[in-house]
């Protein structure tokens, strides 16, 4: 029972940091210490989209759940849970596009971050 909720805890996390990585850039634009945490956070998400490696909280979060009894799935936990919602066929391609997409997205709020930025001082 303690593993399984430790996966479910694990799994709330990971979707927690995925999100950060994405929309954190926009936290950035409300208080600016929030930089020092987003930049290596989506430092790191691009490089396991682009490069495909392992996330270390996927390994926990299927620790976990073998851990308490439960089935535990194949792949990353994007392809687990978030592609077979949204994009049920991801392609590698698609993934790295998605990489390079997440890159851009962040230039933009940067932008924006070092335009207001300038503004202020």
């Amino acid at each position: 029972m303690i593993s399984r909720n430790l996966a479910d805890f694990v799994l709330i996390l990971h979707l927690c940091f995925v999100l950060f990585v994405i929309f954190g850039g926009a936290l950035v634009l409300w208080k600016r210490w929030i930089l020092w945490l987003h930049l290596p956070a989506v430092a790191w998400g691009i490089i396991v989209e682009i490069f495909q490696l392992p996330c270390p909280l996927t390994g926990l979060e299927k620790f976990f759940k073998e851990y308490g009894g439960e089935a535990v799935y194949a792949g990353g936990f994007i392809e687990h849970y978030i592609s077979a919602i949204l994009y049920p066929s991801i392609t590698i391609h698609f993934q790295m596009f998605l990489g390079l997409l997440l890159i851009v997205f962040n230039l933009l709020i940067y932008t924006l971050v070092i335009r207001r930025m300038r503004r202020i001082a």
